[in-house]
């Protein structure tokens, strides 16, 4: 949530509980799988029971820009959603801070890192890595706005 208030997706830097005043701007979150899954590994038939649910989402979503997948899993699975879509996507992969603008009209894809515990306490996600995946996406952002893309 930090991240996200200082590149402006956010009123707030943080989020205890539902009801605290937390706003999310130009940003929705959704997830690959809706529970915890043992040792936080979801298996192939957790995420494709609740694949349904996040793809109803993304349809309803009309104005995204830019997908912003956290972890492997998350971009591995839209990445297969794309091909589901028959779109012919090649060179897709997973790697912290890819960014991959995609034909219209499909959003461009961006990677990162999950933001686990397990990431951040061992350092192999930094604040400074995550503020860099955000501040490529709001300068993406900013220059679709402006035209120049």
């Amino acid at each position: 949530m930090a991240a996200l208030h200082r590149h402006g997706f956010s009123n707030q830097p943080m989020s205890n509980r539902r009801g605290d005043g937390l706003k999310l701007l130009d940003a929705y979150m959704t997830a690959i799988v809706r529970c915890a899954p043992p040792k936080n590994k979801p298996t192939h038939l957790e995420i494709r029971t609740c694949e349904r649910y996040w793809t109803q989402e993304l349809r309803l979503l009309t104005n995204v820009k830019v997908i912003l997948a956290l972890g492997r899993v998350a971009f591995d699975t839209y990445v297969r959603f794309l091909r589901e879509q028959e779109l012919k996507v090649k060179g897709l992969r997973f790697h912290h801070a890819a960014f991959y603008q995609l034909p219209e009209p499909y959003p461009a894809l961006a990677a990162s890192y999950h933001p686990s515990r397990q990431n951040t306490q061992t350092g192999k996600l930094t604040e400074a890595m995550i503020d860099a995946v955000f501040l490529r996406i709001r300068r993406f952002l900013d220059s679709q706005r402006l035209g120049t893309v």
